[in-house]
């Protein structure tokens, strides 16, 4: 039946492990607004063809008297499926919105008029997306210009990507082909020419493709790729472009990678951890949350810490939003416990310090002369 539906609507094929449960769901609530069109369709040609049957005196006859139990069961039944389609629903959009733990990462950056990709061992490549069948790939999606949206027919899977931001969408393609990619977001003029490809590929297939683009174009990541040098292996690569964007950008001013306290939040544990906000909120430091601190710091503050962090929207590249975003997920299971702070001054002994004084009237002998005042130092309470 789900294929029947599927051929009548001219629908793509099936080709991700959530496109059937949406497809079921949308044949589901097509047949009920058919069936409920017909039956609407039927009671009024019902009631117009017995209504016109009139009695001696006029009236209309022809018509009998409802139970009085009819009207409060069609109105709860009306009001139970609608209710039993949304809890379906918002069971798929939980399950949609939350990609599995060995997903395989990918950044995507859209802007106009093309589509851009790097994966977590420094692959790249553009319009066309490779991925691996039957494995679970989570896609973090941002743009460089304009709202964009990412858009998969055959996996039924579509995502905005938001300039400044960063949203999260997954799919497991079920079997290797070549699938249409869309931008479904008007962004501009050549907006309809906004088109790419995910090519799903065999497992070996997909790492022998990795394999020659790291031997080919990026030579100096076949030791990496290979488990040499390094040890936490591929994975490291963007994060050790993360690690030197965090010091060019001056992120380690404020920010410590070992839970030492200091202006910032320290990132050692913070991936995936659950952050206090200033106005009483709880929430996840995941991938979206991490580019929101660095677009936008001052919309969640966090307990503990002032509003000190400048905006680096238009400041940082996709690249090096991602490659920071990177480093932080490396350091998720980094000691997230903090040391304990320099201890402060042991007392607030004055520091006496020199204060220029007006200097006196002309004809004075006396030379401007320096006052003394004191200034005790603040108190800082020990950790």
């Amino acid at each position: 039946m789900n294929e029947l539906f599927r051929r009548l609507l001219m629908l793509p094929p099936q080709a991700s492990s959530v496109a059937r449960d949406v497809d079921t769901l949308h044949f589901a609530l097509i047949s009920v607004s058919v069936l409920g069109w017909l039956g609407v369709l039927s009671a009024s040609i019902w009631f117009v063809v017995r209504g016109r049957r009139t009695g001696e005196n006029g009236a209309p006859r022809g018509l009998r008297k409802f139970p009085s139990w009819l009207e409060p069961a069609v109105i709860g039944a009306l009001l139970s499926g609608f209710v039993g389609v949304w809890l379906i629903g918002h069971a798929q959009y939980v399950h949609i919105q939350t990609p599995p733990r060995e997903s395989l990462d990918v950044y995507v950056v859209a802007k106009q008029w093309m589509w851009s990709f790097a994966y977590e061992d420094g692959t790249a490549s553009q319009h066309d997306l490779f991925v691996p069948a039957r494995r679970p790939v989570r896609l973090l999606i941002t743009s460089r210009d304009v709202v964009h949206s990412f858009f998969v027919p055959a996996f039924r899977i579509k995502q905005d990507a938001v300039p400044g931001r960063m949203t999260v969408a997954w799919f497991r393609a079920t079997q290797p082909g070549s699938y249409p990619l869309l931008c479904t977001e008007y962004c501009g003029l050549s907006h309809s020419r906004m088109r790419g490809r995910v090519i799903a590929l065999e497992p070996a297939h997909f790492e022998g493709w990795r394999r020659r683009f790291i031997d080919r174009d990026r030579p100096e990541l076949s030791a990496i790729s290979a488990g040499v040098g390094r040890a936490r292996g591929a994975t490291d690569d963007l994060a050790s472009q993360g690690e030197r964007v965090a010091s060019e950008r001056g992120c380690t001013r404020c920010h410590t990678i070992d839970g030492t306290p200091h202006l910032g939040p320290s990132w050692a544990g913070l991936y995936r951890s659950q952050v206090a906000l200033q106005d009483g909120r709880r929430i996840t430091a995941d991938d979206a949350y991490l580019t929101r601190s660095m677009m936008d710091p001052l919309h969640e503050l966090r307990v503990g810490f002032q509003a000190i962090m400048p905006s680096y929207l238009g400041e940082l590249s996709a690249a090096e939003t991602g490659a920071l975003v990177a480093f932080i997920h490396s350091l998720e299971r980094a000691p997230s416990a903090p040391r304990r702070a320099p201890l402060p001054y042991p007392s607030t002994t004055p520091v006496v310090v020199p204060a220029q004084r007006a200097p006196g009237k002309p004809g004075d002998s006396a030379s401007p002369q320096l006052e003394v005042e004191t200034i005790p130092t603040p108190a800082t309470e020990r950790p």
